[in-house]
C-alpha cells in the first residue's frame, strides 16, 4: 500500500489534520476582513457612517444599471 493516501473518514489522525487545516483557513479569512475592515476605516476616517465590508442588495431603483455576474 505504499504511496495510497490516507482516508481521514478511517483514520482518526488525518482527521484532526484537516480540522487543523480548516481552523487555519477560517483563521486566515478572519484576518483577511480584519484588515478590509481597518483599511476602510483608515480611508473613510472622519466620517459619521460606520465602515461596512460588504455590499448591499441591489434595489428595484437600480434595475437600469448593467452589472456583471
Amino acid at each position: 500500500m505504499s504511496g495510497s493516501k490516507i482516508n481521514p473518514a478511517t483514520n482518526p489522525a488525518a482527521h484532526g489534520a484537516g480540522k487543523a487545516h480548516d481552523r487555519a483557513a477560517m483563521d486566515d479569512e478572519k484576518r483577511q476582513l480584519e484588515v478590509a475592515l481597518d483599511e476602510g476605516l483608515e480611508e473613510t476616517f472622519p466620517g459619521s457612517d460606520p465602515v461596512s465590508v460588504t455590499q448591499p442588495a441591489h434595489s428595484k431603483a437600480d434595475a437600469h444599471i448593467k452589472r456583471k455576474g
